[in-house]
Order: structure tokens, then sequence, then C-alpha cells
């Protein structure tokens, strides 16, 4: 027994990166490792509260692993349809289509994949295959291993609120919002009563955002 908890972390105003800044905030991840690869880069019409694991286009692209050039749509459940809910996402479903434009191993190769990407034109991001539990800082964090827990750095070409601590499970709340551009999300999952559920974000983690994110950076999470 468990809650899923997708967690992110932005800076306080609604900024989109330098190009050239998100993408060595991606490599810093994978080197100083918080993140490890596999890593996709995704493309087009991106929901930056789409659940990562379960039905988003960045889960179907870390779990999948489509060739490139695939171009990846929500997955939509049968109760979708015979119910269908108006309420925003993460309460009501999320609409994504893109495009996977690249995939590797090697960290420093999103740096010429991202040259390629039509960067603040259209939703952007990097999906890494899971946090890095070879790093003692990471395990000490989540207190156990979980391949599952992916992660996705956003740059999206419009603002989109992200709650700041919100039930996706539960009826839509009136609770803060923060409007982001650049963010980097991740899922993990707990069991109930984890300090992880109330707690701040991952240190390490946080650590490297904060050089790109400033230090007024914000964190908040939902879960269900």
């Amino acid at each position: 027994m468990g809650i899923w908890t997708d967690a992110f972390i932005a800076p306080a105003e609604p900024t989109l990166l330098r190009p050239e800044a998100f993408g060595r905030l991606a490599v810093e991840l994978a080197r100083e490792r918080v993140v490890r690869t596999p890593w996709a880069l995704l493309a087009g019409r991106l929901c930056v509260n789409a659940s990562l694991n379960w039905g988003s286009v960045s889960g179907q692209a870390r779990w999948d692993e489509p060739p490139v050039g695939t171009v990846l749509r929500t997955e939509e459940h049968p109760w979708d349809s015979e119910d269908p809910d108006d309420d925003p996402p993460p309460w009501g479903p999320s609409h994504e289509e893109a495009r996977l434009l690249a995939s590797g191993e090697k960290a420093l190769d999103i740096l010429p994949a991202l040259r390629a990407a039509p960067y603040g034109d259209e939703d952007i991001s990097v999906v890494f295959a899971h946090m890095d539990f070879g790093n003692r800082a990471i395990t000490d964090y989540f207190q156990y291993e979980d391949g599952r827990s992916t992660l996705a750095c956003f740059a999206l070409a419009r603002p989109q609120n992200r709650p700041l601590s919100a039930h996706d499970c539960g009826e839509m709340d009136d609770g803060p919002v923060l409007a982001v551009r650049t963010c980097v999300v991740h899922t993990f999952k707990h069991a109930l009563g984890h300090l992880g559920l109330d707690g701040g974000p991952v240190p390490a983690l946080a650590s490297v955002t904060s050089r790109y994110f400033g230090p007024d950076q914000v964190s908040g999470k939902t879960w269900g």
C-alpha cells in the first residue's frame, strides 16, 4: 500500500530558461548523479500536470521506448469518454501530443538534440529513466530504491499552472497554484505516513536546480 506523488520544483516566476541553460540543467542532473539515463527528448503539446508514469507521453517515452520520430498521445481510459471531466489537470484528463525527437544513453548528447528542437515554439521535455539510487543522497531521501521514479525537465511554450499541493483523485479545490514555464517534475511512491510526502524537495535535486531557478525556487506536489 502506498501513495504515488508527482513533485515539482520551479522558479518563483514563469521563466523560460535560455535553451543553452536548459540543456546544461539536464546534463548536470545526470553528471551529478541525481538521475540515470537513458533520456528522451519530446516536443509538441505537453501537460506539466500529467502523471509522469501513467498514461502521459512522458511515461510512454520512458517505458515503451518507441523509435525516434514516433508521435505519442495521452492514453485515454474507457471511463474518460463515458464520464467526461472538464476539470483541468491534475483533476481532469490531460491531452498531450508530442514527437520523440531524440533519445540516448549519454547525457552530453542532449545538447545537440536540443539545438535542433523547436525550443520556445513548442513544449519541450527531457525525460530521464529514474532517480540515481547509486547516489547515497538520493537513497537516504527516498529510503529505498524504486526504478519507477521517472524525472522530466519541462520547457513550456506558454505558462501552465501547477497546484502547490493537491490530491489528484479528489475534487478540484481552490488552493494556490504556481505558473511555470521551466520546471522539473519527478514521481515516487511512498508508504502511507512516510516523511517524503510532507517533506521538502530532494536536496540533491534542489542543489542543482537552484543554480538555474535561483534561491527563491518553489516546490510542490500532487498525490493520489
